[in-house]
């Protein structure tokens, strides 16, 4: 686990059900979870008391049960991925739109499913939290998903992900870009995202 910028915490883990590396974050002065799995050393001296947990999209559920267990957490999804859950899950729905714990807002994405969401916060320059639609691999470029998991006409959904991109990266300020799939980008991430979208 590391802190990549002051109070935002980064680790990665296999995923229990797909089996990859994947990326979780805790935002320590909000108190706020992002699509977390548990890290390597385990919740015994867990640097903070975590008190939510936001999901990206409803795939990124991990093992928020952990923490709901552990911390008491309220673990929040768009009501588009609501299908996605039982309710022994007790998962609790948001909008687009929504100004969620922690001062964070949930913006729509769209374009690869319908709970496809970024999440936005205004503080050291502004961040934002991705789901599945871009990826990055250590400290490279981002990139898309291959195309297989794109559904039957990628290139559209390249099409849908870019245009919602380059609308987030006009409306909202954000210099730190944190992605369930790949390593965070520290310091000029609207820049790099702009870049990636470009028609």
């Amino acid at each position: 686990m590391k802190e990549i910028i002051p109070g935002v915490f980064h680790w990665t883990g296999k995923h229990p059900k797909i089996k990859i590396e994947v990326s979780s974050y805790f935002l320590s002065r909000e108190r706020v979870l992002l699509d977390p799995l548990v890290p390597a050393g385990g919740l015994d001296g867990f640097p903070g008391e975590p008190a939510h947990v936001i999901l990206t999209n409803r795939h990124h559920f991990r093992e928020s049960d952990r923490y709901r267990e552990r911390f008491g957490c309220k673990v929040w999804c768009v009501e588009q991925g609501m299908h996605e859950f039982d309710p022994a899950q007790r998962v609790h729905p948001f909008r687009f739109g929504d100004d969620l714990p922690g001062g964070i807002v949930a913006l729509e994405i769209g374009a690869l499913c319908p709970d496809e969401t970024a999440l936005h916060l205004s503080r050291d320059g502004g961040i934002v939290a991705l789901a599945d639609g871009v990826v990055r691999d250590h400290d490279g470029p981002l990139s898309f998903v291959p195309d297989a998991f794109m559904g039957d006409d990628p290139e559209a959904v390249k099409r849908g992900l870019k245009a919602a991109y380059r609308r987030l990266a006009d409306e909202r300020e954000f210099d730190t870009l944190l992605l369930a799939h790949g390593w965070p980008w520290v310091g000029g991430a609207r820049r790099a995202l702009r870049d990636f979208a470009k028609e």
